[in-house]
């Protein structure tokens, strides 16, 4: 039995079994990512600097210019999809 073909599959095999551990645990760290940044915006205290100290009126300004509809809506949620929109999460 040629040695040189089952060398190469086992090699092939646990490069394989590599790239599927390294893709699993981007992926974990991806996901804690998120999970983060939507803890981040569940309260006012939590996103404080984002929300409280951030002007009404301007908030509301910048979110239109993004095309962000504001009606309706809480401000933590308006700066959370603004924030995504445009250099947040995930840019």
């Amino acid at each position: 039995m040629d040695k040189s073909k089952r060398t190469f599959c086992r090699r092939y095999f646990f490069r394989q079994i590599g790239k599927v551990v390294e893709s699993f645990g981007e992926g974990l760290q991806e996901a804690q990512q998120r999970l983060a940044f939507d803890e981040f915006f569940e309260s006012y205290e939590s996103s404080y600097a984002l929300t409280l100290a951030y002007p009404d009126d301007i908030l509301i300004e910048t979110a239109h210019q993004h095309g962000i509809d504001t009606e309706g809506r809480e401000k933590n949620e308006i700066v959370k999809e603004l924030f995504e929109k445009h250099g947040g999460y995930g840019n």
